[in-house]
């Protein structure tokens, strides 16, 4: 049994939830709070597992994963069933590329460590962390909305008429840009696949709101 080591609101482990979900495999979860007791991810037990502190974890056996895009990259060769990517190889490379501008570029700079790190080392206030997060999740999701544009399959999806990786990324995000008040209304298609995704049970219950450690 694969153990999910994660916290209700990262976008990390919310892709992580899709993933499982879409390839219909179970899991043992354990919630690590990224605000009490100073944030579990950084005690020594944690820690040990994850040197970086950081969530999502998986292990099975002893064998122990960090870093969401090698754990989505993990499931897709252990369960290739559905694929999460797409069959011809330009396609699959666009579809990391899409990926890649979340996961490595936008995600980031929002994430609670960062922002923390603002607060506490140039007295930035919550208006200030939300003008960041705007800036770079604005900028970051446009991008994904112009590529989107240049897709012609008519497909629901971002890169056909099934979900995929650029979806299972593309997902928490919007989730994100919605807490940090990004206006998404210069992305219908943006919005349209996240409207797509969020119809099927994969993603709709893999949604922070609906975790065993969600809060208000």
């Amino acid at each position: 049994m694969i153990h999910f080591l994660g916290y209700f609101r990262s976008s990390s482990a919310y892709r992580c939830r899709i993933a499982f979900n879409l390839k219909g495999v179970g899991y043992d979860f354990t919630s690590i709070h990224l605000r009490k007791d100073g944030g579990q991810q950084k005690k020594p037990d944690y820690t040990a597992l994850n040197p970086q502190a950081l969530v999502p974890t998986i292990t099975e056996g002893d064998f122990v994963l960090t870093q969401s895009m090698a754990i989505l990259e993990w499931l897709d060769e252990k369960y290739p069933d559905p694929a999460f990517l797409p069959k011809d190889m330009n396609q699959r490379a666009l579809a990391r590329a899409f990926a890649n501008i979340i996961a490595c570029d936008i995600h980031p700079l929002q994430n609670l460590r960062v922002l923390e790190y603002l607060g506490e080392n140039f007295g930035a206030d919550q208006a200030v962390k939300d003008a960041w997060c705007q800036r770079w999740i604005g900028d970051g999701l446009a991008a994904c909305e112009a590529l989107l544009a240049k897709q012609d399959h008519g497909g629901d999806f971002c890169f056909g008429d099934t979900p995929g990786l650029a979806d299972i990324c593309l997902v928490p995000q919007v989730f994100s840009a919605s807490r940090f008040g990004v206006d998404l209304s210069t992305m219908p298609r943006v919005n349209a696949v996240y409207q797509a995704c969020q119809a099927l049970p994969a993603f709709a219950e893999a949604a922070p709101g609906k975790q065993p450690d969600a809060e208000a």
